[in-house]
C-alpha cells in the first residue's frame, strides 16, 4: 500500500514537537517553572499552609521544579536517579516506606515509571501526591484496573494552555503538541476525584530569573 509523505512545508512544529521516548530513556525533560506555580496557584487548597510542610521531589533533574518549590514549602528535598549536578543520586523506588518526615511529594517522573512512582509515593507522602503527567496517561484499561480504579486522585487538573517540555533543557520559545495535568492525590479528602482546568496563566506566573540559567548558556556559545 502507497502512502503519501506529507510535503516538508506542510509539517506543523507542534506536531514534531511530540513527546516521544526510547524505554531506557531517562525522559528528562525540564518543567516550566511557571508550571509548577501553577499547581500551587490554582489546584491544591490554601497555598498558604504550605510554607510548615516537607516536601520530596525525586525526579528532580536539574533542578527547576525544586526552586519552585522552595518558594512555597516550608523545606524541599530533592534527588534524582542520575546525576544531573542538582541534589543527591538516588532510585526513588529504594526510598524507605517507613520515613514518616515527608508531607507532600511533588515531582515529573518519566512518564513509562509514573505509575511505580505514584503507587511509591503515596504509601511514603503523609498528606498528598501531585504529579505532573500527559493528559494521556488516565487512558487504558491497563492503568485503570492497575491504578485509578483503586486509587483514583482527588483531582485532576487540565492546563488549558500547553506546557512546552525540551528534552535535557529549558526553552522559553518552545512549542508542543502535547497536553499535560496535574493528578493531585490529597490524603484525608472523602470525595470523588474533580476535574478542573488550570486557566491561561503562564504570563502571570513567569518570573525574572526562570531562565536565567538557558540564557547564560546561550550566550555561553556565541
Amino acid at each position: 500500500m502507497f502512502i503519501r509523505r506529507p510535503e516538508a512545508g506542510n509539517v506543523s512544529y507542534a506536531v514534531m514537537a511530540q513527546r516521544v521516548e526510547s524505554k531506557d530513556s531517562l525522559d528528562d525533560f525540564p518543567t516550566p517553572p511557571w508550571a509548577t506555580r501553577a499547581l500551587m496557584e490554582y489546584v491544591v487548597s490554601d497555598k498558604n499552609k504550605f510554607i510548615e510542610k516537607t516536601c520530596l521531589e525525586p525526579a528532580c533533574g536539574a533542578g527547576h521544579m525544586v526552586k519552585v518549590l522552595k518558594e512555597y514549602f516550608g523545606n524541599v528535598f530533592y534527588s534524582d536517579i542520575f546525576d544531573y549536578g542538582c541534589g543527591q543520586v538516588n532510585d526513588f523506588m529504594s526510598y524507605p516506606i517507613g520515613k514518616k518526615d515527608i508531607d507532600w511529594i511533588v515531582t515529573n517522573p518519566p512518564f513509562r515509571l509514573s505509575e511505580e512512582f505514584i503507587i511509591h509515593a503515596l504509601k511514603i507522602a503523609n498528606e498528598g501526591v501531585a504529579i505532573l503527567a500527559r493528559t494521556v496517561f488516565i487512558e487504558s484499561i491497563g492503568r485503570y484496573q492497575r491504578l485509578f480504579e483503586s486509587l483514583p486522585p482527588t483531582k485532576f487538573a487540565q492546563f488549558a494552555e500547553r506546557v512546552p517540555m525540551v528534552k535535557g533543557r529549558l526553552n522559553q520559545k518552545a512549542s508542543t503538541a502535547t497536553g499535560y495535568a496535574w493528578l493531585v492525590w490529597e490524603k484525608g479528602e472523602k470525595i470523588q476525584s474533580r476535574l478542573m482546568w488550570i486557566p491561561p496563566c503562564r504570563k502571570m506566573l513567569e518570573r525574572d530569573g526562570d531562565y536565567e540559567e538557558m540564557m547564560q548558556n546561550v550566550a555561553s556559545y556565541r
